[in-house]
């Protein structure tokens, strides 16, 4: 059974023999027991004593060289053919790929026979150059030293300026090499299966180098060897499946034989039966054996290897051997292990759990082996569906639905749940996935003819009824309405049939429910109309809605077919459906509004293809009684859309539309006159009738207006009557008065569009621009009404106006259109500034009135200030960045402007002894380190606006001298706080043109602004020291190279020294540190070098390499990330030592057994807490916070992996800087 105990590791003594062969079909506890009877310790051969019945080595002098496929060598050496041309190595031969691999194996094999020695050693050097090793071994080597002394050895020949190795190596050539060097392990055991792979040579050494380089601490050697063991215990896998089948074969061929009539029965061919028997039963006890030794010899080492590929490719491969061999892996004792490594930290390791488990899901055949771990790990299965890397989550959910398909009683409707809201994910492939398991759980019929029958029965044309009101169930009852598209689009790719099923849903809304059918309530029909219009507009347009998806993609021919078809289909029935479906609820505003967006999906050439002219005149008759019932603004504007897409040019029904419009129009438009007159006449004793012909007829028109150009029934000069009215007057209805606005700007927009388009010869003379001038002049009045949705409206209009009529409107070679051009004037200006400051940023707590000289000045202090962030924080970036880049140094004096401005205010609310501890200033110190965020990282580019910035606030600092007397601060002085909070410097002799000698000697608490400010300007430097090659020094602390090697000989008094210098700049200016320039660059070790090293030949730990000059020329950031990287080298230096002096050699993570866990969930971290608890007496592992860096340089320092040699505290502080600009 799978239980929660996680593996105590043991000691990795890779030597030779240290794993004992066992039976496939023991549990894990028999896997662990140190001794077996009846099984051969596996080793390899010259490193114990021989067996007696191995052949002995023959001596040097008897082996002969053998040359095959150019590849020659000498002495145990692989040479190069003088050209160049041909490949000589197998890892050349391997990496090209020209050749077969069963050519290359087979030439190998034949190499074997003729020198084995020499063939191991061609192939040991492959596995070493496959990891990127230069070195080569040696014959010598190869005879005379132990496995560990080889890795040393090798270990050495690497290159250290370059963490790059084969598998790693980007590009096409490289992955196919990664492809080929998997296919050569394979063929080479399915060639060798039949005899080499049991003459206990090759495969011994083989395991026993993989074991040895998975076990060192060189990346690449555990990465290389790791997948090559992996594929070579898949192979091995395969082998043991064929024996067992063989197995299988004799044993019912000899039971056959045994069971016949002893006349007929052959005993020789028993005889040989039960000797073929016994060597398959060998055979697969040598098999055993070596599977035996890579799994406990690596695979349950390095699935909790620190990189997470090594981790990956353990993982795929068990569920490899799992899927293929299922009657020996597929036992809890193999899958545990997928089990825990579901709480992986790295989504990439997740992935490969999941999608090994789908493989195993897939057969049915395999869930009664799966019950148990399906149960143990559930829960955990079903909370990775909210799994913060997308692609995890897509494979949980696949996952989880191949559990229901095969056992719909593993799930609770709880865990259904957890999978159901997923389908209105914003993310496209989580929804799809979500939406197949709702598909294959709610919504898949299990018995179609009975229910084909029963929808006969009931005189329904389809069989769907009843899916289609579950849908409508499920979407009101998740609560999201607003998200029909979602689950549309959700369920799209699985429930096709069901959700293009058009014509039971206007059944289902038409025709009375029938016997043993309930009727849909309002809410339900509602929902079920706007669930039919979303599939429309799915089938129509073929594209995911706004929100999924990066946009529109190409379709192909098939999809492009299957929309054309899809078009065809919806047109021909909702032509004759929907004039119905609107006469039945036209009195319903939202149904109606839903119902009318469909004609916009036709195919308009049906109409007068299929001579339905008369569905079109119904479907116009309905539109018209729809305008004449309906006021509200969302079924008016549906209905005027409607319009204008039956009006459109290119069919041939847009005469007979064409008119039934403009008889429309004409009726209200005469409607219109006739209201406006009455109630101008009537003016104050105007009753609600006459306010309500007149609004309702203006709300049609300008719904109208909208999408079509009524120019010709001049709306205008009636609106603009309107008005005025309501100015001179001040009685005019609000509501009539906004629509009047919103017509006129309609009708302007209209008339421009005709002047554009033609050619004007007189535009001066156009009546359009006294039209635009006296509309602004009404707007401008407007401004001033006490109505709030009047001042809004006109507010709105006038922008949109001013931007319309500006500069830009000659752009394009339309200079004739310049007397049109509209420049407000200051007193328009300042009415659309107070407004903003009146209606848009009001503080309920503080009626302050807030007015600044310069408009663009008042923009950008406002937008900035922190209390509207939340709502106004598009608008704050986009006018800020916007304005910086149309002037660095007139961006820096307006915000400088607003800093003085806002600390002006509260001097007058506080007077001069400020409370620099309150709220207020605070503000204002957050205000100016956004102001600062705002230029970016780049201080070179920002230099002279930055300084610009600090040189207006030194001087508004010092402007007014304080009235006491001279030793008493400035009046302003405790500005200089504010700029401190800005993170830049200015020159230190600016400051000094306005200090006295005698400010320079105050200590006083009145004087700390001033203090503080000009000790951050002379720990920052001079403006004249500023380096300009910061950037560049600050790269130096990464790079790993021998030329930078600091001597080994410094004093420890030095060291001191640096460090309380680099105190005390901190205590002065936060941003300053003083690091080691040069970075010690680690020594390569394997896991034997690493213990047997002396520790003279060990770096002084507690050094402090670099030079002066290295610590002058380089930046904050660069500092900081030598000192994080320097103290990290040191962390890992002082931990070979102190792993150097341990007599037990210990694999890479078996010693400290950390974990590799952490929560990964979108979610809260409740369900892995409680795994926690389960797990707590197993392996010794917790599960704490995410800290990948930390927990991998604890384990070991990777010397091979740059991205390890990044200490986590220095990125988290870079990300935090990173993080604040872009929140600003």
């Amino acid at each position: 059974m799978i239980t929660s105990e996680l593996p105590v590791l043991q000691d990795s003594s890779n030597e030779s023999g240290a794993t004992d062969a066992v039976g496939l079909s023991m549990s894990m506890g028999e896997m662990e027991d140190p001794e077996v009877k009846g099984k051969k310790k596996r080793g390899r051969p010259g490193k114990q004593a021989p067996a007696s019945n191995k052949k002995p080595r023959k001596s040097p002098t008897d082996k002969s060289v053998g040359v095959t496929r150019g590849r020659g060598k000498a002495n145990g050496v692989a040479q190069h053919n003088g050209d160049g041309g041909d490949p000589v190595t197998l890892f050349e031969v391997v990496k090209l790929g020209k050749s077969a691999m069963q050519s290359v194996v087979d030439e190998w094999i034949e190499s074997y026979k003729q020198d084995r020695d020499l063939a191991l050693l061609d192939l040991i050097n492959f596995f070493i150059q496959c990891s990127g090793c230069k070195g080569t071994v040696r014959i010598e080597m190869f005879r005379n030293m132990q496995n560990a002394e080889i890795i040393r050895k090798m270990t050495e020949e690497f290159d250290e300026d370059s963490g790059d190795y084969p598998l790693t190596m980007p590009g096409p050539m490289w992955k196919k090499f990664r492809y080929n060097f998997c296919e050569f392990i394979c063929v080479l055991i399915r060639q060798c299966q039949y005899s080499i792979i049991y003459d206990e040579y090759m495969m011994d050494t083989v395991i026993s180098l993989l074991t040895g380089l998975s076990d060192s601490q060189v990346r690449a050697f555990r990465h290389t060897s790791t997948l090559a063991a992996m594929k070579l215990m898949t192979a091995l896998v395969n082998v043991a499946l064929n024996l067992s089948i063989h197995q299988d074969n004799t044993q019912r061929q000899y039971e056959a034989e045994r069971n016949k009539i002893a006349g007929k029965r052959a005993n020789e061919k028993l005889e040989l039966l039960l000797q073929k028997r016994k060597e398959l039963q060998e055979n697969q006890d040598e098999i055993e054996n070596m599977m035996n030794s890579i799994f406990k010899g690596i695979f349950v080492h390095r699935y909790r290897d620190a990189i997470a590929e090594i981790r990956a490719i353990c993982i795929e491969e068990i569920g490899v051997w799992m899927k293929m061999y299922s009657d020996a892996f597929l036992n809890d004792s193999y899958l545990k292990y997928v089990g825990w490594t579901l709480h992986d930290r790295q989504g990439e390791v997740r992935l490969k759990c999941l999608k090994a488990l789908q493989n195993l899901y897939t057969n049915r055949e395999l869930f009664p082996k799966l019950e148990l771990f399906t149960n143990r790990f559930k829960d955990r299965i079903v909370s990775m569906t909210l799994d913060k890397e997308y692609d995890v989550a897509v494979e949980a959910i696949r996952l989880v639905t191949l559990i229901l398909q095969g056992s719909e009683d593993a799930l609770s409707n709880e865990d259904c749940e957890n999978v159901y809201h997923l389908v209105y994910s914003a993310h496209r492939p989580v929804a799809v996935a979500a939406g197949e398991f709702l598909h294959r759980k709610l919504f898949s019929r299990h018995d179609p003819q009975a229910e084909e029958a029963l929808a006969k029965r009931r005189g329904r044309s389809s069989p769907n009824g009843n899916l289609i009101r579950m849908l409508v169930l499920f979407f009101l009852e998740s609560e999201l309405h607003e998200h029909a598209a979602y689950l549309v689009d959700s369920l799209w790719e699985s429930s096709q049939e069901l959700l293009k099923d058009w014509e039971c849903m206007t059944e289902l809304l038409l025709e009375e429910p029938v016997q043993g059918e309930e009727m849909l309530s309002d809410r339900q029909e509602s929902a079920l109309i706007e669930l039919m219009v979303c599939t429309i507009r799915q089938a129509a347009e073929a594209h995911p809605p706004v929100g999924r998806g990066t946009g529109k993609r190409v379709l192909t021919a098939k999809e492009r077919k299957t929309q054309i078809d899809d078009k065809n289909k919806l047109t021909e029935h909702f032509i004759m459906a929907l004039p119905m479906l609107l006469s039945k609820y036209q009195a319903d505003s939202e149904k109606v509004a839903n119902l009318l967006q469909i004609p916009q999906y036709f195919d308009l050439d049906v109409y007068s293809a299929g001579r339905m002219e008369k569905h079109l005149d119904a479907l116009l008759k309905q539109i018209r009684l729809v305008v004449e019932k309906h006021i509200e603004t969302d079924v008016l504007e549906a209905c005027s859309k409607t319009y204008s897409i039956l009006c459109s040019e290119e069919y041939t029904i847009m005469n007979r539309v064409d008119i039934a419009r403009s008889q429309l129009i004409d009726e209200m438009t005469d409607r219109f006159a006739h209201s406006v007159e009455e109630l101008l006449q009537e003016a104050e004793e105007a009753d609600d009738d006459d306010i309500y012909n007149v609004l309702s007829t203006l709300k049609r028109l300008t719904a109208f207006h909208n999408a079509h150009d009524l120019t010709r029934w001049d709306l205008f000069g009636s609106c603009y009557r309107l008005l005025k009215a309501g100015i001179e007057q001040g009685s005019m209805p609000e509501q009539i008065a906004v629509q009047a606005l919103q017509c006129s700007h309609y009708s302007i927009l209209w008339q421009l569009v005709k002047i554009t388009e033609g050619v004007p010869s007189k535009v001066s003379d156009s009546p359009h621009k006294q039209m635009v001038k006296s509309f602004l002049a009404v707007c401008q009045q407007c401004l001033s009404n006490v109505n709030t949705p009047v001042k809004e409206q006109a507010f709105m209009l006038l922008c949109d106006l001013l931007m319309i009529f500006s500069h830009q409107l000659v752009s394009g070679s339309r200079e004739g259109l310049q007397p049109l051009v509209f420049n407000p004037d200051s007193t328009l200006q300042n009415e659309l500034l107070n407004f903003v400051l009146d209606h848009v940023f009001i503080d309920q707590d503080d009626e302050n009135d807030m007015r600044f000289p310069e408009m663009l000045h008042v923009f950008n202090c406002l937008l900035s200030l922190p209390q509207y962030y939340n709502d106004y924080g598009d608008i704050i970036k986009e006018t800020l960045s916007k304005t910086r880049q149309t002037d660095k140094i007139l961006c820096a004096k307006t915000l400088i402007l607003s800093l003085q401005q806002l600390f002006n205010e509260l001097l007058q609310d506080q007077g001069p002894n400020l409370d620099r501890t309150s709220s207020h200033v605070s503000g204002i110190k957050e205000l100016a380190r956004r102001f600062a965020l705002t230029f970016g990282l780049d201080q070179i580019k920002t230099r002279e606006a930055v300084a610009t910035l600090h040189k207006d606030g030194i001087e508004f600092a010092f402007k007014y001298q304080n009235p006491r007397g001279p030793e008493f601060p400035p009046i302003n002085l405790a500005f200089l706080e504010v700029l401190i909070s800005s993170c830049f410097c200015c020159s230190h002799s600016y400051l000094e043109k306005f200090m006295s000698e005698s400010m320079s000697e105050r200590r006083e608490d009145v004087w700390l602004p001033l203090i503080s400010y000009r000790n951050s300007l002379l720990t920052g430097g001079d403006e004249d020291h500023m380096s300009v090659t910061s950037g560049s020094s600050s790269k130096t602390g990464s790079v790993r190279s021998k030329k930078g090697r600091p001597p080994l000989h410094k004093k420890r008094i030095e060291g001191e020294q640096t460090e309380s210098s680099v105190e005390g700049s901190w205590m002065m200016r936060n941003d300053t540190l003083q690091t080691p320039g040069a970075l010690q660059t680690p020594q390569l070790t394997s896991t034997v070098l690493r213990e047997n090293r002396p520790a003279e030949h060990m770096p002084d730990p507690d050094s402090e390499p670099g030079s002066e000059n290295d610590f002058m020329q380089m930046s904050w950031l660069g500092q900081q990330k030598m000192e994080e990287v320097n103290r990290k080298d040191r962390t890992g230096m002082n931990y070979i030592k102190s792993r150097s002096n341990q007599g037990v050699r210990r694999g890479l993570m078996e010693d400290d057994a950390e974990p590799i866990f952490e929560d990964v969930m979108m979610s809260s971290r409740g369900q892995l807490e409680d795994m926690n608890e389960e797990f707590e007496d197993t392996m010794v592992i917790d599960l704490p916070p995410s800290r990948n860096r930390r927990e991998r340089a604890e384990l070991r320092p990777d010397f091979f992996d740059s991205a390890a040699m990044i200490e986590d505290e220095s990125v988290s502080k870079t990300l935090e800087f990173v993080e604040c600009f872009v929140k600003i």
